[in-house]
């Protein structure tokens, strides 16, 4: 059974549908990137997912669950996170406190202090940074509060909307190596939304590309790397 599954996903703003009829799934420990131009419905996807947009049809499923009408707050406690696009902080917050928001969920204090020691370790740069104001903060040291953020709600699955989206190459290749570590040490599932198509199928198990709301290549990241259609279309080779 896979951990997430989308059926003729179907999701509109007014009588624009934005994503139509699309079917993927993500297994338990996998990368799953989606890929694709601007407006191709990534973000809208994800939005789907946590529950900030309701499909007007199709299903969602979480761990076998039907989630397609549950609010965001329960997608949450069922163990779903979202790392949105452009960070979203809270800029005249500290840092530290950027991150505890991220766990108004998580009831055991224990918990709570294990995840922070868990960010601090992945990401050493926002330990020396927790009693800054988050607006002070470079964007890429923005993007790793708030990968640190979505990680405190200590979920099973994990998204990033464009988390590499105007940040330096060298904090891009760092916030990389973090995806993978938290793939590989947590075993946690992650959705990757990016327009830098080469980096995302570099780092997915699996991946699909979207056009125009529809899903038109799926298969496994290295495959679609290997694409010509996909190599001309958003690698420009």
């Amino acid at each position: 059974m896979p951990m997430l599954e989308a059926q003729d996903l179907t999701v509109s703003y007014g009588r624009l549908e934005a994503v139509r009829k699309i079917n993927f799934s993500v297994e338990a420990g996998q990368i799953v990137a989606l890929v694709g131009s601007n407006g191709a419905g990534k973000s809208t996807t994800l939005k789907s997912i946590i529950g900030l947009m309701m499909p007007a049809s199709g299903t969602l499923r979480f761990e076998g669950r039907d989630i397609t009408t549950m609010g965001p707050a329960a997608r949450v406690q069922a163990g779903i996170a979202l790392s949105p696009e452009g960070r979203r902080l809270f800029g005249r917050m500290t840092v530290l406190d950027n991150l505890l928001a991220g766990a108004h969920g998580v009831a055991s204090r224990q918990v709570v202090a294990r995840m922070l020691d868990e960010i601090y370790t992945l990401f050493p740069r926002v330990q020396e940074r927790r009693r800054q104001l988050a607006g002070s903060l470079s964007g890429g040291e923005q993007q790793m509060v708030a990968i640190g953020r979505a990680l405190m709600a200590n979920p099973k699955l994990l998204m990033l909307d464009e988390p590499s989206l105007g940040i330096a190459p060298k904090i891009v290749f760092e916030i990389a190596e973090a995806i993978k570590r938290i793939n590989r040490e947590k075993n946690m599932s992650i959705v990757l939304v990016e327009q830098n198509a080469r980096l995302a199928l570099r780092l997915a198990h699996n991946a699909y590309a979207l056009e125009n709301g529809e899903i038109i290549r799926a298969g496994k990241g290295a495959e679609l790397l290997a694409d010509p259609f996909i190599q001309k279309s958003y690698l420009g080779i």
